[in-house]
C-alpha cells in the first residue's frame, strides 16, 4: 500500500492541472514546468496509486473513472492545505494578504466603487481580487475553493455557508416618463396586474426575485430579456415597458433622470445583500470585520440606520440602499469618455 511520503503536494497540483486543462502541455504551462517533467510526475503518481488517472492519445486527454474520484480528493487536499497556510497568516494579521471575492452583476457596479475605496483606505495591507459572475457560478467556485468569499443577494440554499448581512435593498418600479403610473407616488401590487414587465435573462437571482413578485401581482413577462440592469433601464426609457430595479441601482441607472422611479407599497419587497464564505474558512474574523466595515460605509453614505435580522445587524428595509455616489460618478466619467458604448 502506498505511503504518504510516496506522494508530494506538487504532484497533486500537476494531476489537478491536467484534469482541469485536459492537456499536458497546457497543464505544464499553468504549473510553470516543462511538459516532460510534468508528464513524468503524473505517471509516477499513477504508478504509486496503481490506477490510471488519464486516458491519453495524440488528440486529447480524458480523465478515467478512477481518476475522477482521485482528482476530486486531490482538490480537497490542496484546498485544506491552502486553508492551513491561510490560518497561520490570519493569526499574524487577519486583515492583510490577498483574498478572492466574488460579486454578482446586479451588485458590482453599484457597491464596488464604494467598497474598494473604503477597504483600501481602512485596510492598506488588504488586497482583494474581485470576480463578477452570477450567483450559481460564484457558489460553485466558493465550494471548490476558487473563491474565499462572495458578495451576493441571499437566496434559498445557502444554509451550508456562513453569512453576514450588510444591507437590505428594496425594489422599486421604473416607469417610462409618460406612463400612467407616474401619477402615483407609490405603486401597489394591484397596479401592475396584467402589466408586461421587462426582466433580466436566466441566470440572475434578481430575475427570479422579480419574477416571483410579478407572479404574485398577476403581471406577465414582456417578450424581451436583458443581460443587465443598464439595458432594462434603457428599454424603459425608450417606452418599451416597465421594470423592477433594486434601489441601489437607481443612482447609476437613472443618473440622467430618463425614467421615473416609484417605490412599492408596504410590505416592500427587497433583497438582502450579504458577504458569504465557507464554514471551514480560517478567515471568518476577517470577513465579519469587512462586512461590518461595509455596513458602516453604507450607513454613512445615506443607506440608513441598522436594524436586527435574526441577531445580525443590517440596514433597515425602509432605507434607500445606497446612494452609491462614488459609483455614479465613476459611471458618469466612463460614459462621458465613450458615449454610446454598451456597458
Amino acid at each position: 500500500m502506498p505511503a504518504i511520503q510516496d506522494l508530494s503536494i506538487r504532484q497533486l497540483q500537476y494531476v489537478v492541472a491536467v484534469a482541469e486543462t485536459l492537456g499536458f502541455h497546457r497543464a505544464a504551462e499553468r504549473c510553470n514546468v516543462s511538459q516532460p517533467t510534468l508528464s513524468a510526475q503524473v505517471q509516477q503518481v499513477e504508478e504509486v496509486l496503481g490506477v490510471p488517472l488519464f486516458e491519453r492519445d495524440k488528440r486529447r486527454v480524458i480523465v478515467t473513472t478512477a481518476g475522477i474520484e482521485i482528482v476530486d480528493r486531490a482538490k480537497r487536499v490542496l484546498m485544506e492545505l491552502e486553508d492551513l497556510l491561510a490560518s497561520a497568516a490570519a493569526v499574524r494579521d487577519p486583515l492583510a494578504g490577498t483574498f478572492r471575492v466574488g460579486v454578482i452583476p446586479t451588485v458590482a457596479p453599484y457597491l464596488l466603487p464604494d467598497v474598494t475605496q473604503s477597504w483600501g483606505r481602512d485596510y492598506p495591507l488588504l488586497h482583494v481580487i474581485w470576480r463578477e459572475e452570477p450567483t450559481e457560478t460564484l457558489l460553485r467556485r466558493l465550494d471548490a475553493g476558487e473563491l474565499d468569499a462572495a458578495l451576493l443577494a441571499l437566496v434559498p440554499g445557502l444554509e451550508h455557508l456562513r453569512t453576514e448581512p450588510v444591507a437590505v435593498d428594496p425594489f422599486v418600479v421604473a416607469l417610462p416618463p409618460d406612463h400612467p403610473l407616474t401619477r402615483k407616488k407609490t405603486v401597489t401590487i394591484d397596479d401592475i396586474h396584467e402589466v408586461a414587465v421587462l426582466l433580466l435573462e436566466d441566470g440572475h437571482c434578481f430575475r427570479a426575485q422579480a419574477l416571483s413578485l410579478c407572479t404574485k401581482a398577476g403581471a406577465h413577462e414582456a417578450p424581451f430579456r436583458a443581460t443587465s440592469l443598464s439595458t432594462l433601464a434603457q428599454m424603459v426609457a425608450s417606452g418599451a415597458g416597465i421594470t423592477l430595479l433594486p434601489s441601489m441601482a437607481t443612482a447609476v441607472e437613472n443618473r440622467r433622470g430618463q425614467v421615473e422611479i416609484r417605490p412599492l407599497a408596504p410590505p416592500v419587497p427587497g433583497r438582502t445583500i450579504a458577504l458569504v464564505w465557507r464554514p471551514s474558512s480560517p478567515y471568518a474574523a476577517t470577513f465579519k470585520e469587512l462586512a461590518a466595515n461595509l455596513r458602516r460605509g453604507l450607513s454613512a453614505s445615506g443607506a440608513g440606520g441598522a436594524s436586527s435580522l435574526n441577531g445580525s445587524p443590517q440596514p433597515k428595509a425602509s432605507a434607500s440602499v445606497p446612494s452609491s455616489r462614488a459609483s455614479a460618478r465613476h459611471q458618469e466619467r466612463t460614459s462621458s469618455k465613450a458615449p454610446g458604448v454598451r456597458r
